[in-house]
């Protein structure tokens, strides 16, 4: 879905209008503290990245969105979900990065929470998570994910987290 909305936000595709936006949230030393690469270093390296989210849109129909609070034009944060293969597998590999003026106030849950509603009839959802970074292991827990298993992943040690499977009523 390319458009999703939550109670306080709207989740929609990014686009290339989004890239100075994506930049500065990439680039920021406080949002990559658990990134093995670090921040993105320039403009051109957001650029890469963000042409690879745009090329998921087009050729799977699945990608991160741009969030939004309902309230303002101005992009908090970026997740979702796209296609990959984690420790063998093929999943859809559940992403999320908020601005730091963001952090604490529940948005990054809000978000999983719709990535998991969109892309549980799809397929296995999985977060991979470095098992240092206690605040986004927190979001997946309260979304409904649970831990599976460490993995070292991107040379670094991390969890696999996965969705749980909907409870009928």
């Amino acid at each position: 879905m390319e458009v999703v909305q939550t109670a306080r936000m709207l989740l929609s595709r990014v686009t290339a209008d989004d890239l100075e936006a994506v930049h500065e949230l990439h680039s920021d030393p406080r949002t990559s503290v658990y990134n093995p690469a670090g921040p993105s270093p320039d403009l051109e390296s957001s650029r890469a990245m963000l042409d690879l989210w745009l090329a998921d849109w087009d050729e799977r129909g699945l990608g991160y969105w741009a969030a939004r609070p309902l309230t303002s034009p101005d992009l908090i944060g970026v997740g979702g979900l796209r296609h990959a293969v984690v420790d063998g597998a093929e999943v859809l590999n559940l992403y999320y990065r908020f601005h730091p003026m963001s952090w604490g106030h529940g948005y990054a849950v809000e978000l999983v929470r719709a990535a998991l509603r969109v892309g549980g009839p799809l397929g296995t959802v999985v977060a991979v998570i470095r098992d240092v970074n206690t605040r986004s292991l927190r979001v997946a827990e309260r979304a409904g994910m649970r831990r599976d298993r460490a993995i070292p992943y991107g040379g670094v040690p991390s969890y696999v987290y996965v969705a749980l499977p909907a409870r009928r009523t």
